[in-house]
């Protein structure tokens, strides 16, 4: 009772915590429209918002890896990351927009742990045999929060006004802080070398073992394919209804086909997820060229659809490869500097939408498309020699030395 009460609470504020922040990033682009009235502007703020995860992810997973209570250092994470959204919903229209991206760089430090730092405390809470079972349902939480988060900020924003879903996002990051506060202790260990180590130990484990780095190339050209894609629906929605917050409500038809790609995919997981990543990243391909010739909303709705078949196989079988791969000292570094790696794309992706956007709506989503199609290009020249398979029913885990050398690595 006590372990199904922690799963409980772990995926409750993971739930939260997700949902707040899958809505931070189209209530800011919302909201800088609004108050703004320039694409480049939103846009800005939603690249300052991600882009400087690239940094924060990777010395945040290393000192999770460290810390006998990566709980407290994540409930410091979320209460970082809703202040900064705080400070911008209070400023924007009050002063020049250059600070408070700037801000945004700041608050963006933290965002990987939104989403990373929940899911590598996973073997604090489960035994190991339980790990793939539990990778499922925190999977699963993604698809929840990506399906609820862009629904509400594109209601709200159309029935209250662009302010809505920030302040909403704020609260709900806001109430994961209990659950990741009361996260399970780590016992102790000793001999930890320097920061710059870990973080070095880290990278070198994304680039050398083979499934990590297929995965992790693959994802991060993918995301900034999605960043397009993002800055682009709210436009979208305006072109096809009049309404921009009903462009944002696509992320969300988005999100439920992406629920219900991996919930069939949970009854029936593949025996090989890397093969999944190819896969779903030629359907995100295929729904923003869609897309991109959308005449009317139900062709839109279609594209995201095709989108969401493609996005939630994708995160489930890239986090079934990092649970496989990742060497065990190295777990919370892994899934954080992977996710920042990935948001940092999304960060880039958005950064070139608007102008992209403003030349021609059309041209950036086919831009979108042409992504997605590097990065299968990538998916294939990353691939090399195949990494060496494991049971399903049982998680992998590297052979690691004092030193951090490792054996029985898949290359």
């Amino acid at each position: 009772m006590k372990r199904r009460y922690r799963l409980g609470g772990y995926l409750t504020g993971a739930v939260a915590a997700r949902t707040g922040d899958e809505m931070s990033s189209p209530a800011l682009l919302l909201l800088g429209l609004s108050v703004t009235g320039s694409v480049t502007a939103a846009a800005s703020l939603l690249a300052g918002l991600t882009i400087s995860s690239a940094l924060g992810g990777p010395v945040f997973g290393a000192l999770v890896d460290r810390s006998p209570r990566p709980g407290r250092l994540l409930a410091t994470a979320l209460t970082v990351y809703a202040a900064g959204l705080t400070l911008i919903l209070l400023a924007l229209g009050h002063m020049p927009v250059v600070p408070l991206v700037g801000v945004a760089v700041l608050a963006g430090l933290f965002g990987p742990a939104l989403a990373g730092g929940w899911t590598a405390q996973l073997p604090l809470i489960l035994q190991e045999e339980e790990i793939r079972r539990g990778s499922v349902l925190d999977g699963l939480t993604y698809n929840v929060a990506s399906l609820i988060g862009p629904a509400l900020a594109g209601m709200l924003a159309t029935a209250a006004g662009a302010p809505a879903p920030v302040v909403v996002s704020i609260v709900l990051v806001l109430l994961a802080l209990p659950a990741a506060w009361r996260l399970p202790a780590r016992p102790v260990t000793s001999g930890h070398g320097p920061l710059r180590r870990d973080l070095v130990a880290g990278f070198s484990s994304l680039a050398r073992i083979a499934g990590l780095r297929r995965a992790t190339v693959t994802t991060m050209v993918s995301f900034a394919g999605s960043g397009v894609l993002v800055v682009c629906s709210p436009l979208l929605g305006a072109r096809l209804t009049g309404e921009a917050g009903h462009g944002a409500l696509l992320l969300s038809v988005l999100a439920a086909s992406a629920l219900a790609a991996n919930v069939v995919m949970a009854r029936r997981p593949p025996a090989v997820p890397d093969r999944v990543i190819l896969i779903s990243t030629l359907l995100l391909a295929a729904g923003s060229s869609l897309a991109a010739v959308s005449p009317s909303p139900a062709v839109a709705v279609a594209a995201a659809i095709v989108a969401g078949l493609g996005h939630g196989p994708q995160l489930t079988a890239v986090l079934a490869v990092r649970h496989r791969d990742a060497p065990e000292h190295l777990r919370g570094q892994i899934f954080t500097t992977a996710a920042s790696l990935k948001i940092t794309a999304f960060a880039a992706g958005s950064a070139i939408a608007g102008p992209l956007a403003t030349w021609s709506l059309t041209g950036a989503l086919f831009a979108a498309a042409g992504f997605q199609l590097l990065a299968a290009l990538a998916y294939l020249l990353t691939t090399g020699r195949s990494g060496q398979q494991f049971p399903p029913d049982r998680p992998h885990r590297l052979l690691v030395g004092p030193s951090g050398a490792s054996a029985g690595q898949p290359e």
